[in-house]
């Protein structure tokens, strides 16, 4: 069973916590968690661009000249793609679908592996407590800063604090999540996850049925 230290908010060890083997001591199969971070990449993304049709552009109800007789090439619509202010052939739609279905069953073992991972390297810590009394940015600092952490940070309550995700919006390099919207690619991209024991305890309630 794997272990974490506990801190208080002064940054002081104070004990240890024992996790979830379902949950914090899973293998790593990195092509399990690439199969999953190209599927939410590709499920998130937002197709933008979008070209009109000949059908959906201005204008165009008369035939520009006769068929015959003028000498001109024929043609029947100023929609047509040839045209210039025409309709446009095979362009990008907003309707297009990136989404890659994968199951959820794998989705949640790709986060107990990532989740895993950041124990193994003692890259997930524990502290007493996240709360942020006053919503005060330098406090939200002060208590990172005497933690053991660098680079990326991700503090994680059991549930949404309004305050501490105030506190901490213009904390360059960290960011603030809770059990319920902890998300994979959030995890990894992040050097270390901050975790208070009820972020834990609520996370093994959430998946400890579907761990084992």
């Amino acid at each position: 069973m794997p272990k974490v230290k506990l801190y208080n908010t002064e940054g002081k060890a104070v004990g240890e916590r024992k996790l979830s083997d379902a949950i914090f001591a899973v293998e790593v199969k990195p092509d399990v968690v690439h199969e999953v971070v190209v599927s939410l990449r590709a499920s998130a993304r937002q197709p933008v661009a979008h070209t009109k049709t000949r059908g959906e552009v201005r204008g165009g109800g008369k035939k520009p000249w006769r068929q015959k007789g003028t000498g001109r090439a024929r043609h029947g619509s100023i929609r047509s793609p040839i045209w210039a202010g025409g309709g446009v052939t095979f362009g990008p739609r907003s309707t297009r679908d990136y989404t890659k279905k994968i199951n959820r069953k794998l989705k949640r073992r790709a986060m107990f592996m990532a989740l895993s991972d950041k124990v193994a390297s003692d890259r997930l810590i524990l502290v007493e407590s996240l709360v942020s009394e006053n919503g005060k940015t330098k406090e939200a600092a002060g208590l990172v800063g005497r933690l053991p952490v660098k680079g990326r940070v991700m503090l994680v309550t059991p549930s949404g604090d309004e305050q501490l995700a105030r506190s901490i919006r213009n904390l360059p390099g960290i960011m603030y999540g809770n059990t319920n919207s902890l998300n994979l690619i959030d995890v990894l991209e992040n050097d270390f996850v901050v975790m208070t024991p009820d972020a834990v305890k609520r996370l093994e309630e959430i998946y400890g049925a579907e761990a084992k």
